[in-house]
């Protein structure tokens, strides 16, 4: 890839697709390709098809998803398994029939069997049950992996995944309804902060262990492995290291300087047990994340505050 190629990044609004662009553009690569929900339904085929064939992309991030914590998992299967289907195989398909250089697919780390051992080495995927609470979207994104992998072993098409942890950072998605853990704890403590409530309640024990990997520093490693790797074989990408939720609710404690008590709500789900990812792969490549947790935790609520009334909507 060079600063004048032409970059197709599917899901630039979400989350992980605002950091990559952020970075591509902190980097100097200007002629970037983009398009929003509203000018191009992703799910629709016929739209992807037209779009790859007049735009002609040569590298494409795949950032494109409908994602979200466990209660959205539950709530709404159908629409997690179809709309990433939908997405990753037009995506996919068009970018190998129009002569894409190089596409990058990003799965999740959640994707990885429940009870595999820790830390998740990349060769456990498919080497177990599922976690039930999200196993529509991993069945989607597992299969995202292996379509990038058959269109490579078929067609020599240079597609890479990467198996990102969880992510978090600003921008992030606050909604108590469709959120993942750690800006749903954000909201949860800033709220009750605000009505001086004398405690939060979270789900769970507090005992499941989680690894958390700020967004800017996987866009970091996205570009680096854009770049650097070339392998059909998926890739982790997080921090290798780990806390208890109960902890993690400490630490969003201690950042938004509320000192409430937290109730534990054993009679919802934990989710897996425990999940941390092996990043010996990545890490032997010279790539290592640069921004500690505590630092990204106060950089995302300094973020929330700031951006309240849209975030909490």
């Amino acid at each position: 890839m060079n600063k004048g190629s032409r970059i197709y990044l599917a899901g630039h609004m979400g989350l992980v697709g605002s950091a990559i662009l952020r970075k591509l553009v902190a980097e100097g690569y200007g002629n970037l390709i983009l398009r929003s929900i509203d000018e191009m339904d992703l799910t629709n085929q016929g739209e992807v098809e037209s779009f790859f064939a007049r735009e002609k992309p040569e590298y494409v991030f795949l950032a494109a998803a409908r994602v979200g914590g466990i209660r959205a998992n539950n709530s709404y299967p159908a629409e997690f398994i179809q709309q990433n289907l939908m997405i990753q195989s037009n995506v996919i398909h068009a970018s190998y029939q129009n002569g894409v250089k190089k596409l990058l697919f990003l799965g999740s780390s959640c994707i990885y069997p429940k009870l595999a051992p820790q830390p998740l080495k990349e060769e456990y995927l498919l080497g177990g049950g599922l976690e039930p609470t999200n196993e529509w979207y991993a069945i989607a994104k597992i299969a995202g992996i292996k379509m990038a992998q058959a269109y490579r072993r078929q067609y020599g098409f240079n597609a890479i995944s990467l198996m990102p942890t969880n992510l978090y950072g600003p921008g992030d998605n606050f909604d108590l309804d469709t959120s993942h853990v750690l800006p749903a704890l954000i909201r949860k403590f800033h709220e009750a902060k605000m009505a001086r409530a004398p405690k939060v309640t979270v789900w769970g024990t507090g005992k499941a262990r989680r690894e958390f990997l700020h967004v800017d520093d996987l866009a970091d490693a996205a570009l680096f492995l854009m770049e650097k790797y070339d392998r059909e074989e998926i890739i982790n990408v997080g921090t290798g290291e780990d806390l208890t939720i109960a902890e993690l609710c400490g630490a969003i404690r201690q950042v938004v300087d509320y000192p409430c008590e937290i109730s534990w709500d054993a009679g919802m789900p934990d989710g897996t047990p425990r999940k941390v990812l092996d990043v010996s792969r990545l890490s032997a490549l010279g790539w290592a994340p640069k921004i500690p947790l505590m630092a990204g935790i106060e950089q995302t609520y300094n973020w929330y505050r700031k951006h309240y009334s849209q975030a909490a909507a």
